[in-house]
């Protein structure tokens, strides 16, 4: 339950003030006033938004159904910056879900794109790397050179995340591989790469691999663990980040039908998935279980009280709100509602709803300036997190 204060004002739609009852927040606050403003429209199924961090301004738009589009002052860049919808399966969870840009890319034009694709009738999540052409400013598809391509038993928790951390090695977000309960059990298995995030090194190769493996990954000279695994037991990690202040590394894991959950990803770090749904026993697995060994989340819900899908955020930290420096934005797809928390390094000491968008929140962006961002995935905007008028 939530009490809070909705309003139209110029064409742009605000909350007021408000607070949370939900049971599992450990306290409900009062939070400053939000709104989003629409950028730009006319997108096909919009899953993800970027900026490239070339100090361009200028935003990147990921349509499920594989190309990527540009958002230049305001203004969507007439021909697509990339596109793959001569390779891309899309439809449902599956497409082109991840983007992520070399931290060097204003010189090395390097990026890196996931996305679903059918290969001998069997469904595969590739991870690839291309490059811009400086010439044409848009990507070279001729460019593409596969890193991973990863077999996915159903269709569905694909993950598809991909950001570059602090440490410039580039994060994998993978989910359990599908169907319901993982009955495959990938969540907790380390012999496969499903239900985890991976870390990389895409700036080095070691043969016969076409990256390296950072020496600091915690599953490294381990036989029968997989290195690249950085952190495991997700179910489908959907929209993780890095706090661009503190580097703290964030992300929303969907849940089964009991919990939604944001978690703070640890090197080595298991979190739970199948014995744990969020902060209890799977219900379909086992109502019983031992949850001694697990990281939990940091924050939950009910699946079904505020929410059926959380979609993971971004910690605030632009410069056109100051009230809301250091605030983690994150909402729930089914829902529209965007919720924010602060989280000190050990505990959430605020929390609450922010704003009832009634829309399809399939993701949230930040761009050079560090501002936020939304994508309206049925409405095919792209809207910004601004200070109510």
């Amino acid at each position: 339950m939530t009490n809070c204060r909705y309003g139209l004002l110029a064409g742009v739609l605000v909350l007021g003030a408000c607070g949370s009852s939900d049971s599992h927040a450990p306290r409900a606050v009062v939070l400053p006033a939000i709104a989003v403003e629409e950028v730009a429209s006319g997108f096909v199924l919009p899953v993800y938004v970027a900026g490239a961090r070339d100090g361009s301004g200028a935003l990147y738009v990921v349509e499920q159904g594989g190309t990527v589009r540009v958002i230049e002052a305001g203004q969507v860049r007439p021909t697509a910056f990339l596109d793959l919808t001569g390779k891309v399966a899309s439809g449902g969870e599956t497409g082109l879900l991840g983007l992520a840009f070399h931290p060097a890319f204003a010189t090395n034009h390097t990026f890196f794109v996931n996305y679903t694709a059918l290969a001998n009738g069997q469904l595969y999540t590739f991870v690839s790397r291309l490059r811009r052409d400086p010439a044409t400013g848009n990507a070279d598809p001729a460019s593409e050179a596969v890193l991973l391509q990863i077999a996915q038993p159903y269709d569905n928790h694909n993950g598809g995340q991909l950001a570059f951390g602090p440490d410039g090695y580039l994060y994998v977000g993978l989910g359990d591989g599908g169907s319901a309960n993982d009955p495959l059990n990938h969540g907790q298995d380390l012999g496969t790469l499903l239900g985890s995030v991976l870390r990389i090194d895409v700036d080095r190769a070691t043969a016969p691999l076409p990256y390296a493996i950072p020496d600091g990954n915690p599953f490294v000279g381990q036989a029968g663990r997989r290195e690249e695994i950085y952190a495991y037991g997700f179910r489908n990690p959907w929209r993780f980040s890095f706090d661009a202040g503190t580097g703290t590394l964030y992300l929303g894991d969907v849940g089964q039908g009991a919990r939604e959950e944001i978690d703070v990803v640890v090197s080595g770090g298991n979190y739970g998935w199948n014995i744990m749904e969020g902060d209890i026993c799977t219900p379909g697995v086992n109502s019983v279980c031992n949850a001694a060994g697990f990281v939990p989340p940091i924050h939950v819900y009910a699946t079904g009280t505020l929410g059926r899908s959380v979609t993971g955020g971004y910690v605030y930290r632009g410069s056109r709100h100051p009230a809301l420096a250091g605030l983690y934005f994150f909402g729930d797809y089914v829902s529209g509602r965007i919720f924010a928390l602060r989280y000190d390094g050990g505990s959430v000491t605020q929390q609450g709803e922010v704003l009832s968008s009634g829309i399809n929140i399939s993701s949230f962006g930040q761009g050079d300036d560090l501002e936020l961002y939304v994508a309206d995935h049925s409405g095919g905007r792209v809207l910004r997190i601004v200070p109510a008028p």
